[in-house]
């Protein structure tokens, strides 16, 4: 059996699991928070339930009626009135009670397209009632049109309408709407060929983009149009390796959610198709990992399985904000152990959920976290709650292969904190300085102002205070460290300890610190920093050089 099909399997089993063993509402019904959980764990439950393969731990006959039962509920709250504005769609959030739940935008986005491929793939399992309700309910999904929508933003909204343009105009025999979805198609493929990715290290919205995609390959009856989704599908999984290391989405990340901050949580479609670290406990969004896979092209694989050199990876990005088209320069440095590096410069992104700059790790199995970072709390922070997102624009950075500089230049008016992330693992504290050893790499972090340090579930959060704020942080793998000398933390804190970098706060807040690694003289200033204007155009106040005496 091939290793892939394997792993989709053990997803498969281990949802199923899950579902048989949630708790059922008073309303019939596992979830509230999001209806489309409520179908995806269905899905899950109903495919092991009829597979003569599967030996699950629960009664197959009693999993499938289970599974049924939900799945005709889910589909039950499709707002079926042709008169509607929201015809054909789902509500999302399904309290207090489910019927009286308004439809909202979201669901079908991704849920209408696969449950194309649930209902061609199971039909011959169903109920003839379940059938005929999944048979109306796509017609109504059809016929409501919501993907009839003009390519704008090219993210992944549009991704979504473009393979349901494909998919519904395919089981409708609809060759106007296919045709429209295929153009749709080339003009996508061809803007992000061009321009990248505006969701750029987005997550779980990357993942949309190939389910999305892999649902209308898979159900592609035309050679043709088959083909142009490979082509999509091929490009999509080398943006993927290019930013992967061993589960974990590497460099800038332009939204996140709670479950891939402070560690990498959305990791099933890494895992199926990669398989080089272990399944997490926790699974959150499970959408169609377990059913949906198409390989990515070998030197996707090889980028992306195989770090034995490091590299440097720097690219291009045009984003749109407030109507004006920007270059953003985003730089990321792997290695076998960790990854560096970030994004230049700032640009306000939605629910300004973004990551501007970290250091990953593998992805760790019991919850722990595999990101290290700082930030300025800015909008949509809440300090009360363990959700250490939403930065502000206030930070001046330098990216330097395995170092990372940042300055915090904070006006008189904005909380004079900055906050960090450390990932559980042996960690030294003393003044200005942190150091520790997280699996196989060891980190320096050094810093201009006091700290506190607050344990949390999987990482440490570091509180500074100061309005001129400032963290150098240089990562080195353990076997680099044990060629220095460094074979245990003890020998690491001595050696860093006297490797500080010098901190200037007149006129200019500056920077200065001479890499561990590579002897490199790194400097990163901000001139005036007081003055707002000064501080958000600092971005491109950055420059290294190599000291050859050094």
């Amino acid at each position: 059996m091939d290793t892939y099909r394997s792993r989709m399997q053990e997803i498969v089993r281990i949802v199923a699991r899950k579902a048989w063993e949630q708790s059922v509402l008073s309303s019939g019904l596992w979830f509230h928070g999001d209806i489309r959980d409520n179908f995806y764990y269905a899905s899950y439950l109903f495919a092991a339930s009829v597979d003569p393969a599967e030996d699950p731990s629960f009664d197959q006959w009693e999993g499938k009626r289970l599974a049924e039962r939900m799945l005709l509920q889910v589909l039950q709250l499709q707002d079926a009135r042709k008169d509607s504005p929201m015809f054909g769609h789902w509500p999302l959030g399904l309290e207090p009670k489910p019927e009286q739940a308004s439809p909202h935008v979201l669901p079908v986005e991704l849920m209408g397209s696969l449950m194309v491929f649930f209902l061609q793939t199971y039909e011959q399992h169903m109920s003839k009632g379940l059938a005929e309700l999944f048979n109306r309910a796509l017609a109504n999904i059809y016929q409501s049109g919501f993907y009839r929508q003009p390519l704008k933003d090219y993210g992944h909204h549009e991704a979504k309408y473009t393979a349901a343009k494909l998919i519904f105009g395919q089981r409708f025999r609809d060759d106007k709407l296919l045709a429209e979805g295929r153009s749709s198609l080339r003009q996508t493929l061809e803007h992000i060929r061009r321009e990248g990715m505006a969701d750029y290290g987005s997550l779980p919205w990357f993942w949309h983009w190939i389910q999305a995609f892999t649902c209308a390959w898979t159900l592609s009856e035309e050679p043709a149009v088959k083909s142009e989704l490979s082509e999509m599908l091929d490009h999509l999984w080398n943006v993927r390796a290019l930013y992967y290391l061993k589960g974990a989405w590497i460099g800038a990340h332009s939204r996140g959610r709670p479950h891939d901050t402070p560690k990498d949580g959305n990791v099933l479609h890494d895992y199926v198709q990669f398989g080089d670290f272990g399944l997490p406990e926790e699974l959150p969004r499970t959408e169609y990992a377990g059913f949906l896979f198409y390989e990515a092209p070998k030197n996707a694989r090889s980028t992306a399985l195989e770090h034995i050199h490091t590299a440097e990876i720097s690219r291009v990005v045009m984003k749109e904000v407030d109507g004006v088209k920007r270059k953003l320069h985003s730089y990321v440095y792997v290695t076998n152990q960790f990854a560096a590096g970030g994004l230049w410069e700032r640009v306000k992104e939605f629910d300004n959920e973004q990551l501007r700059w970290l250091f990953s790790l593998p992805v760790r199995r019991s919850g722990k976290g595999n990101q290290l970072y700082f930030f300025h709390p800015g909008e949509g922070y809440n300090s009360a709650q363990s959700d250490p997102r939403h930065q502000s624009e206030w930070t001046a950075v330098l990216y330097r292969k395995n170092v990372i500089m940042a300055l915090y230049p904070l006006p008189d008016d904005v909380p004079d904190e900055v906050v960090g992330v450390l990932p559980e693992g042996e960690w030294t504290f003393s003044d200005h300085a942190i150091f520790g050893r997280v699996e196989e790499t060891y980190f320096a972090v050094y810093l201009t102002s006091p700290y506190e340090v607050r344990q949390r579930i999987g990482y440490s959060l570091v509180e500074c205070k100061g309005h001129r704020t400032g963290v150098v942080v240089e990562a080195i793998g353990s076997l680099d460290a044990t060629q220095c000398g460094m074979s245990k933390l003890e020998d690491f804190v001595h050696k860093m300890s006297a490797w500080k970098p010098r901190f200037f706060m007149d006129d200019e807040f500056r920077v200065e610190y001479i890499s561990f690694a590579e002897k490199e003289l790194l400097t990163l200033s901000v001139k005036n920093p007081g003055n707002p204007g000064e501080a958000k155009a600092n971005g491109e106040l950055i420059h290294y050089r190599k000291e050859d005496n050094l």
